[in-house]
């Protein structure tokens, strides 16, 4: 049986005097699609940071696709597309020139290269827009490129930290689609997210943390909005509960 692709074990993650993550153990399956989720200040964004290699925990093992964090932090970022807040992309550059810039620093380069940056650009729906300067895109539209940019490697993992944010419908749709097709091609996904419905629609597991700590880890197979929604707030009520 081969070993889940990352493995957390009593994770722990302090900034100064205030603990962020409380000693979390969590292993994740290749090609699962995790949504995270939990109240703000519960650690979320600490932990996808932890995991694509954006600062270091305190205490702990981290484990991604075999390679050890972050005594082998380059092999394990090679692994890891991220989607953020931040878009990461050059505003004065094109969609194309953005995507060859990322490229470059992947050591990708020639014709695989091109005909990648191409794929993509058609598949994220920006192909009559591919030699246009970023800052002239809508955030629907930088979004789109923004997961270009994360998919340019092919990387084993996704890590996404509510990539909704600030879109439309339409561009949420786009967004959606894009997940499912990465999910379909056996990415591993781990998505931030506050959208209970799109969890349940969209992920097979969800993990709920409170507080640092894992609150509740469950499938999320023949579940609807309400009943995530329920799972969810007794967890809560729970983990605090323990804590209060």
């Amino acid at each position: 049986m081969s070993r889940p692709i990352i493995e957390a074990q009593q994770l722990s993650k302090v900034y100064g005097a205030l603990p962020v993550l409380r000693s979390i153990d969590l292993a994740i399956e290749k090609g699962q699609f995790v949504a995270l989720l939990g109240a703000n200040g519960s650690g979320k964004t600490t932990f996808l940071r932890l995991l694509a290699g954006l600062t270091k925990p305190t205490s702990g093992a981290l484990r991604i696709g075999g390679w050890e964090f972050p005594k082998e932090a380059a092999a394990v970022r090679a692994q890891i597309g991220v989607v953020g807040h931040q878009l990461l992309l050059y505003p004065a550059l094109s969609a194309r020139e953005n995507l060859r810039f990322f490229a470059r620093l992947y050591n990708l380069s020639g014709r695989a290269a091109e005909a990648r940056i191409d794929a993509l650009i058609e598949r994220v729906g920006l192909g009559l827009r591919a030699d246009d300067p970023v800052r002239t895109f809508s955030r629907g539209m930088g979004q789109r490129l923004s997961i270009a940019r994360a998919l340019l490697h092919n990387p084993h993992i996704l890590l996404l930290d509510e990539p909704y944010t600030g879109l439309d419908q339409d561009a949420s749709a786009m967004l959606d689609s894009l997940l499912q097709e990465a999910y379909a091609e056996g990415h591993t996904i781990i998505m931030i997210t506050h959208g209970l419905d799109r969890a349940a629609r969209l992920a097979n597991r969800a993990v709920i943390l409170s507080r640092g700590k894992v609150a509740l880890d469950l499938p999320t197979a023949g579940m609807d909005e309400r009943l995530l929604a329920a799972q969810y707030a007794a967890a809560l009520q729970t983990a605090e509960g323990i804590r209060g």
